[in-house]
């Protein structure tokens, strides 16, 4: 399992890192951002789908809201109605599971390649994972600046008189957007969660409240791992994000047209 990841994933996106970084002006930073937009192209026809149901899911909020209210008390008449009601619309819940594993999937694979790269390894090392017509010279050094920001380090700002670090523009930037983009995606969550206080029994709080905390998880897991973690990894994930609110902003304004 582990040559396979190595043979079909890993070894393919270092190739493909370096062959930006060759194309892209010699800049890690630009390498990236090619590598990532590129990515999101590819990955498209899994994107598509699961925004679509995400967006179903959005319009059938309020109907789902008052299936609960009416079925609070029986979870067997609740569900049969819910899967009416989804059959009737065309949604599927869960259709937005397999890209999500992908990207996950993709992202901890991306994770090992960016301290492949940005860990100021053995050169020799490198290049025994490199295609030959990739191979570099024993004497590349390779640009890791990105405008005034090392990608090799975390992207944070320490002051005199602060005993903790605050986040630097480029990881700002990528908390701001994962949260803009979650909160796209789940616009209902603060209506459902204040319409399950008001259903009977209450037995829909704890999941109501859940998609509202996510909201502001994942924006908090990229500010903790920003930290800690090379920036060329927040700058993929700032440009993942930023592609991901795009699409989610198109599809939805095609969706109402």
């Amino acid at each position: 399992m582990v040559a396979l990841w190595n043979t079909f994933l890993f070894q393919p996106l270092v190739n493909f890192l370096i062959f930006f970084y060759q194309i892209g002006f010699q800049n890690l930073g630009v390498a990236i951002i090619g590598l990532t937009v590129t990515l999101r192209l590819v990955l498209l026809p899994l994107t598509i789908p699961s925004l679509k149901a995400a967006a179903k899911m959005r319009e059938l909020a309020p109907e789902l809201a008052k299936l609960k209210k009416k079925f609070a008390g029986d979870k067997q008449a609740l569900s049969k109605a819910q899967l009416e009601l989804y059959k009737k619309n065309g949604a599927n819940p869960a259709a937005g599971c397999l890209p999500q594993i992908v990207q996950m999937v993709v992202l901890i694979t991306l994770y090992r390649v960016f301290l492949t790269i940005l860990n100021g390894g053995e050169l020799s090392e490198l290049n025994k994972l490199l295609y030959p017509f990739l191979k570099l010279e024993e004497t590349t050094v390779l640009n890791t600046q990105f405008l005034f920001i090392d990608l090799s380090k975390p992207d944070v700002i320490n002051l005199p008189g602060i005993p903790f670090p605050l986040p630097g523009l480029l990881l700002a930037g990528a908390v701001v957007t994962q949260f803009l983009s979650s909160k796209f995606a789940s616009p209902m969550a603060k209506k459902q969660e204040k319409l399950a206080k008001k259903t009977e029994g209450k037995s829909d709080d704890m999941m109501a409240a859940m998609q509202t905390q996510m909201i502001y998880l994942f924006p908090l897991i990229t500010l903790l791992i920003g930290f800690s973690f090379p920036s060329g990894l927040v700058l993929y994930w700032l440009i993942f994000s930023l592609t991901m609110l795009a699409q989610q902003f198109y599809l939805n304004k095609k969706m109402v047209k």
